[in-house]
């Protein structure tokens, strides 16, 4: 068993400026996304030239942040905003949904897309393997935190938070979130795929990660369980990406339309 070392969110102060913990990993997300991304434009089959990653990846950023702002407010979040409508501003009481940060760069790809000519899922098959790091600096960024905490337990590698001792979700979704979709997307999109299977796969992998997790996870405690005595919006939320991501997959290896500039 392990206790939980409570880390100072705030990494340092200037002045009334406070540098978090949670921020960095947000900055250090994208700029690996940049470096990934300048790296994969060199791709004869990439939408976006190495000039245009530039764009591409601020594009993205926006989606992130609005998308996954918005996303929060509006699923988990309405109640506050129903007392404050300033709420939506104040990032720093709630957070930010992955759900609603997937559609936000789902939209920002579609728009930047366009400007270059390019079909949607030309530029999402570009960006899916950029984004498991950001997503798994973030779950680090929950652990700096404290929050999002998974059930109790007494499996060894337990934390122990105050009185009880808990399941680190946190790192269980930095590790498959994180890491093992990175390595997965990563390698499978080395190779040429038909058009619309990375993104397709990006779906799958995230959403059977997410639900697996979310078995281990403490719901929100407003939420709570939404039936079943287990089930969690959490997992509600992953289940049209299930289902979009095997209709993708089997739709791009039936069609087997090429990525652009590829054979």
């Amino acid at each position: 068993m392990l206790t939980y070392p409570e880390i100072d969110p705030v990494l340092f102060s200037i002045g009334f400026i406070k540098i978090r913990w949670y921020g960095l990993m947000y900055v250090i997300g994208f700029v690996a996304a940049w470096l990934l991304a300048r790296r994969r434009a060199a791709m004869p089959w990439s939408p976006a030239k190495p000039e245009q990653v530039d764009d591409l990846v601020f594009y993205g950023m926006l989606g992130v942040i609005l998308g996954g702002r918005l996303g929060y407010v509006f699923v988990y979040g309405l109640n506050e905003l129903a007392r404050d409508p300033l709420y939506i501003f104040k990032i720093t009481q709630g957070g930010m949904s992955f759900h609603g940060g997937l559609g936000g760069v789902i939209v920002a790809m579609w728009w930047y897309g366009r400007k270059l000519g390019r079909r949607v899922f030309e530029m999402t098959d570009f960006a899916a393997p950029l984004v498991p790091i950001g997503l798994g600096l973030g779950r680090v960024g929950n652990f700096i935190n404290g929050e999002l905490w998974g059930k109790e337990t007494d499996v060894p590698w337990a934390f122990r938070v105050g009185d009880r001792v808990l399941h680190p979700s946190q790192l269980y979704e930095a590790l498959l979130e994180g890491l093992a979709l990175f390595l997965v997307l990563w390698i499978f999109s080395k190779r040429a795929r038909p058009y619309m299977a990375v993104s397709g796969l990006f779906l799958l992998c995230y959403g059977a990660f997410r639900f697996f997790v979310e078995f281990y996870r403490v719901p929100d405690a407003h939420l709570g369980y939404l039936a079943f005595g287990w089930l969690t919006m959490g997992q509600v939320l992953c289940l049209p990406m299930l289902f979009f991501g095997v209709l993708m997959l089997a739709v791009a290896y039936r069609d087997r339309t090429p990525r652009e500039g590829t054979a």
